[in-house]
């Protein structure tokens, strides 16, 4: 007779379902385990059978075979410890086979028994609720996987606990979910001196989610901008805010079992690889761009970034996904994000001051950004220039907006887009709207149109540069209250896109 408990493997933030077959056969005693495991599942049978002796449990003196179905799915992770245990148990009659057959387990074994934390819970309890089954976890897993209120999440803290909980000795109640953690920010763009134009230009592409790029000497405040935006941006809704968890689950950044309502911000060092950024390595794990779902992806010294690691950004930046693709491995994540990106005009960053420049200007400038291709610098919505600040700006009080009063402003001009889309569920901001919908909601006036003609013929615009000032018009009407876009709106869209110190 064959046992059955069940788990899951993931495929980027997909858990899929995983049959955990356990058979006891006469023969010489063995302990396999097949169906395409990696070596950390491979090892399970030598954490498992001490958790069990831990517990006076001694494995039957006959052939024990596990079976990971289906078996041409590659099973990777220590989270299979549980549900083997489990099955072997069942197997042997120790709990009851049906009712293990109704749980979806994951969790790894310590060799004393304890159920040590595992990544991945989330998506596996969204798996577990489309399968109709129970959760079963490691208990500091618990609260996390919880959130998804239609399944009932069983967190034990041992073998021991899980095995009379299944035989009716020690009943666990059903965990619950962490508490929502809310983030305070402390930085406030009112902080930033001067700058004016800069700072406007970041409330446009925190309304619309527009892609940024700072340009500027050292200094003048780039980084200390983009490090502000967070607090321009509404919470996350819950649909959102279930996207971006499940990436950080699989990532292992949840804390505590609680989700944040607070968008992503992600800044990684301009040394960072490409399988950093883009995603990689073993398994095919999350990059930064998708750690940044629903958020902010900070690029600062952009130039230094190696020109194969930005390339690899064109395509995620359109189409909103990226998949991973290895061997063995075909993996797909989402990341829809804000791009924001800061550079000096070239390496020693002084090129417009002829008394603090190099001896190569203005070829050091040219060769410096001309590091970011033109297809790249294209898809930035919002080109902006950053002056240095002058000490008489340093010396005044702060005569700014807050963080706060701009972030009003932004959420307004969400709600109306989001209203606007409500019948589009693929799109949420405007730098989503593209084709018919963006002529839909972003033809200008006649007058703006006009203008927007002459800009298009006078600069040689391409077509993905004359609908990103379209889309970025019509955030500036939102911002503005206005129901169309007029010809102000398109006159300052185009000024964002034009910029002499940029290529």
């Amino acid at each position: 007779m064959v046992a059955r408990a069940y788990t899951v493997a993931f495929h980027g933030v997909e858990a899929r379902l995983v049959e955990v077959q356990c058979s006891l056969s006469p023969g010489m005693p063995a302990f396999d385990i097949v169906g395409l495991p990696d070596k950390a599942v491979s090892e399970a049978k030598e954490r498992v059978r001490s958790a069990m002796s831990s517990m006076s449990l001694a494995l039957p003196s006959k052939r024990i075979t596990i079976n990971l179905s289906p078996a041409d799915i590659i099973k990777e992770g220590s989270h299979f410890d549980l549900p083997i245990a489990l099955a072997l148990m069942a197997a042997m009659d120790v709990i009851p086979q049906d009712e293990i057959a109704r749980q979806v387990a994951l969790g790894e074994l310590s060799l004393d028994g304890k159920l040590v934390p595992v990544i991945g819970t989330l998506p596996a309890a969204l798996a577990a609720a489309q399968a109709d089954c129970n959760l079963v976890c490691p208990v500091d897993c618990g609260a996390e996987a919880a959130w998804v209120g239609a399944v009932q999440v069983i967190a034990p803290g041992s073998l021991l606990e899980c095995m009379n909980h299944f035989r009716g000795r020690q009943i666990l109640p059903p965990a619950q979910p962490g508490e929502m953690i809310a983030e305070q920010n402390t930085r406030c763009l009112s902080d930033v001196k001067g700058q004016e134009r800069a700072k406007r230009a970041l409330e446009i592409a925190a309304a619309g989610r527009h892609h940024l790029f700072f340009v500027g000497s050292p200094g003048s405040g780039k980084s200390m901008m983009a490090a502000r935006i967070p607090g321009l941006l509404p919470a996350l809704e819950p649909e959102e805010a279930l996207e971006t968890s499940m990436i950080h689950s699989l990532a292992g950044l949840l804390s505590s079992g609680g989700i944040s309502r607070t968008r992503p911000y992600r800044d990684p060092h301009h040394t960072a690889s490409m399988a950093a950024i883009v995603g990689g390595g073993r398994g095919a794990k999350p990059g930064e761009i998708s750690l940044a779902h629903n958020g902010v992806l900070f690029l600062d010294e952009l130039p230094e970034f190696t020109r194969q690691v930005l390339e690899t950004l064109r395509q995620p930046l359109e189409t909103g996904s990226v998949m991973v693709a290895r061997a063995n491995n075909h993996v797909t994540y989402p990341c829809r994000f804000m791009l924001i990106s800061a550079a000096n005009p070239c390496r020693c960053g002084y090129l417009a001051d002829a008394e603090r420049a190099c001896a190569r200007v203005p070829i050091c400038g040219q060769d410096y950004l001309g590091k970011i291709s033109g297809p790249l610098m294209d898809r930035f919505d919002l080109r902006i220039e950053v002056p240095p600040v002058s000490m008489t700006d340093l010396t005044l009080p702060d005569d700014g907006d807050t963080s706060q009063t701009i972030a009003a402003r932004v959420a307004t001009a969400r709600q109306i887009q989001r209203a606007r889309f409500a019948e589009h569920p693929d799109l949420r901001q405007n730098a989503d709207a593209e084709g018919a919908q963006l002529e839909e909601i972003a033809t200008p006036e006649s007058e703006g149109a006009e203008l927007l003609n002459k800009a298009a013929d006078k600069f040689k615009l391409s077509a993905r540069g004359y609908h990103r000032i379209l889309r970025v018009a019509r955030t500036i009407a939102d911002l503005a209250g206005s129901e169309t876009v007029q010809k102000p709106h398109i006159a300052e869209a185009i000024s964002y896109r034009l910029v002499n110190a940029v290529p």
